[in-house]
Protein backbone atom coordinates (compact mmCIF):
# COMPACT_ATOMS: atom_id res chain seq x y z
CA UNK A 1 0.00 0.00 0.00
CA UNK A 2 1.35 3.40 -1.20
CA UNK A 3 0.23 6.88 -0.01
CA UNK A 4 1.84 10.49 -0.50
CA UNK A 5 2.00 12.21 2.94
CA UNK A 6 1.43 15.79 3.70
CA UNK A 7 4.91 16.50 2.84
CA UNK A 8 5.25 15.09 -0.08
CA UNK A 9 6.90 12.18 1.19
CA UNK A 10 5.40 8.63 -0.52
CA UNK A 11 4.89 6.23 2.35
CA UNK A 12 4.37 2.32 1.06
CA UNK A 13 3.29 -0.18 3.55
CA UNK A 14 2.70 -3.95 2.78
CA UNK A 15 2.73 -7.11 5.33
CA UNK A 16 3.73 -10.46 4.54
CA UNK A 17 2.51 -11.76 8.13
CA UNK A 18 -1.17 -13.08 7.84
CA UNK A 19 -3.74 -11.44 10.58
CA UNK A 20 -2.83 -12.67 14.30
CA UNK A 21 -4.20 -15.73 15.69
CA UNK A 22 -3.60 -14.59 19.25
CA UNK A 23 -5.49 -11.89 21.15
CA UNK A 24 -3.40 -9.70 23.81
CA UNK A 25 -4.06 -6.66 25.33
CA UNK A 26 -6.70 -7.41 27.94
CA UNK A 27 -6.47 -3.85 29.68
CA UNK A 28 -8.18 -3.30 33.35
CA UNK A 29 -8.80 -6.67 33.52
CA UNK A 30 -11.60 -6.83 30.98
CA UNK A 31 -11.92 -10.16 29.59
CA UNK A 32 -11.20 -9.48 25.93
CA UNK A 33 -9.88 -13.29 24.51
CA UNK A 34 -12.72 -13.01 21.56
CA UNK A 35 -11.27 -8.85 20.78
CA UNK A 36 -8.26 -8.15 18.81
CA UNK A 37 -5.91 -5.35 20.25
CA UNK A 38 -7.12 -1.90 19.88
CA UNK A 39 -4.31 0.40 18.12
CA UNK A 40 -4.47 4.35 18.44
CA UNK A 41 -2.72 6.14 16.04
CA UNK A 42 -2.65 9.92 16.73
CA UNK A 43 -0.80 12.28 13.63
CA UNK A 44 -2.10 15.76 11.98
CA UNK A 45 -1.31 14.21 8.82
CA UNK A 46 -4.60 13.05 7.35
CA UNK A 47 -2.93 10.52 5.01
CA UNK A 48 -0.75 9.07 7.27
CA UNK A 49 -3.89 8.54 9.44
CA UNK A 50 -5.79 6.36 6.97
CA UNK A 51 -2.72 4.52 5.47
CA UNK A 52 -1.77 3.35 8.99
CA UNK A 53 -4.69 2.59 10.08
CA UNK A 54 -5.40 0.21 6.91
CA UNK A 55 -2.15 -1.61 7.59
CA UNK A 56 -3.09 -2.30 11.18
CA UNK A 57 -6.55 -3.62 10.15
CA UNK A 58 -4.80 -5.88 7.63
CA UNK A 59 -3.03 -7.39 10.88
CA UNK A 60 -6.04 -8.10 12.40
CA UNK A 61 -6.47 -5.03 14.62
CA UNK A 62 -8.35 -2.37 15.64
CA UNK A 63 -7.18 0.77 14.42
CA UNK A 64 -8.81 4.34 16.02
CA UNK A 65 -7.49 7.71 14.57
CA UNK A 66 -7.22 10.99 16.11
CA UNK A 67 -6.23 14.41 14.55
CA UNK A 68 -4.20 15.42 17.61
CA UNK A 69 -3.01 13.79 21.58
CA UNK A 70 -5.93 16.12 23.04
CA UNK A 71 -8.20 14.36 20.74
CA UNK A 72 -6.80 10.84 22.10
CA UNK A 73 -6.82 11.87 25.99
CA UNK A 74 -10.16 12.36 25.61
CA UNK A 75 -11.60 9.91 23.34
CA UNK A 76 -13.59 6.85 25.52
CA UNK A 77 -10.95 4.72 23.42
CA UNK A 78 -7.82 5.52 25.70
CA UNK A 79 -9.06 2.88 28.35
CA UNK A 80 -8.89 -0.05 25.68
CA UNK A 81 -5.99 0.98 23.89
CA UNK A 82 -3.44 -1.58 23.44
CA UNK A 83 -0.39 0.38 21.92
CA UNK A 84 -0.14 3.98 20.92
CA UNK A 85 1.34 4.92 17.60
CA UNK A 86 1.89 8.67 17.24
CA UNK A 87 3.68 10.97 15.47
CA UNK A 88 6.28 13.70 17.29
CA UNK A 89 5.65 17.29 15.99
CA UNK A 90 2.10 18.03 16.01
CA UNK A 91 0.07 21.27 16.76
CA UNK A 92 -0.92 21.42 20.38
CA UNK A 93 0.47 18.61 22.39
CA UNK A 94 3.34 16.89 20.90
CA UNK A 95 4.07 13.16 20.85
CA UNK A 96 6.73 13.55 23.52
CA UNK A 97 4.20 15.44 25.65
CA UNK A 98 1.64 12.81 25.10
CA UNK A 99 4.28 9.66 26.59
CA UNK A 100 4.86 12.40 29.76
CA UNK A 101 1.46 12.23 30.32
CA UNK A 102 0.15 9.19 29.72
CA UNK A 103 3.23 7.88 32.41
CA UNK A 104 2.13 11.12 34.76
CA UNK A 105 -1.57 9.30 35.01
CA UNK A 106 -0.14 5.68 35.10
CA UNK A 107 -0.83 4.50 31.61
CA UNK A 108 1.86 2.41 30.50
CA UNK A 109 0.66 1.42 27.32
CA UNK A 110 3.24 0.42 24.75
CA UNK A 111 4.16 3.21 22.36
CA UNK A 112 5.50 3.65 18.88
CA UNK A 113 6.74 7.36 17.62
CA UNK A 114 6.82 8.30 14.29
CA UNK A 115 8.80 11.06 12.74
CA UNK A 116 9.34 12.86 9.54
CA UNK A 117 11.51 15.00 11.87
CA UNK A 118 13.97 12.48 13.31
CA UNK A 119 16.25 13.70 16.03
CA UNK A 120 18.68 11.58 18.53
CA UNK A 121 18.15 13.62 21.69
CA UNK A 122 14.41 13.26 21.10
CA UNK A 123 15.18 9.55 20.12
CA UNK A 124 17.10 8.89 23.22
CA UNK A 125 14.69 10.92 25.41
CA UNK A 126 11.39 8.82 24.69
CA UNK A 127 13.26 5.09 23.97
CA UNK A 128 14.83 6.11 27.92
CA UNK A 129 10.73 6.67 29.03
CA UNK A 130 10.58 3.52 27.90
CA UNK A 131 8.91 4.03 23.98
CA UNK A 132 8.40 0.29 22.04
CA UNK A 133 9.92 2.57 18.61
CA UNK A 134 11.40 5.34 16.95
CA UNK A 135 10.68 5.36 13.35
CA UNK A 136 11.93 8.05 10.89
CA UNK A 137 9.14 8.45 8.18
CA UNK A 138 9.35 7.24 5.25
CA UNK A 139 9.13 3.53 7.60
CA UNK A 140 8.77 0.50 6.03
CA UNK A 141 6.03 -1.69 7.16
CA UNK A 142 8.23 -4.67 8.67
CA UNK A 143 9.79 -2.53 10.85
CA UNK A 144 6.43 -1.24 11.97
CA UNK A 145 4.81 -4.63 11.93
CA UNK A 146 8.14 -5.61 14.37
CA UNK A 147 7.14 -2.96 16.73
CA UNK A 148 3.75 -3.18 16.97
CA UNK A 149 4.66 -7.31 17.77
CA UNK A 150 6.89 -6.18 20.37
CA UNK A 151 4.50 -3.50 21.85
CA UNK A 152 1.81 -6.30 22.34
CA UNK A 153 3.64 -8.84 24.14
CA UNK A 154 4.70 -6.20 26.09
CA UNK A 155 1.46 -5.11 26.61
CA UNK A 156 0.13 -8.57 26.99
CA UNK A 157 2.83 -9.24 30.41
CA UNK A 158 2.02 -5.78 31.57
CA UNK A 159 -1.75 -6.42 31.90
Amino acid sequence: MSFAGASGITYSLWSARPCPSARFGQPHGENRLSDSPVISIIDDDESVLVAVKRFVRSLGFIGHTFGSAGEFLHSPHLAETSCVITDIEMPGMSGVELQRVLIARGNNVPIIFITAFPDEEIRTRVLEAGAIGFLSKPFDAATLDHCLGMALGRSQLER
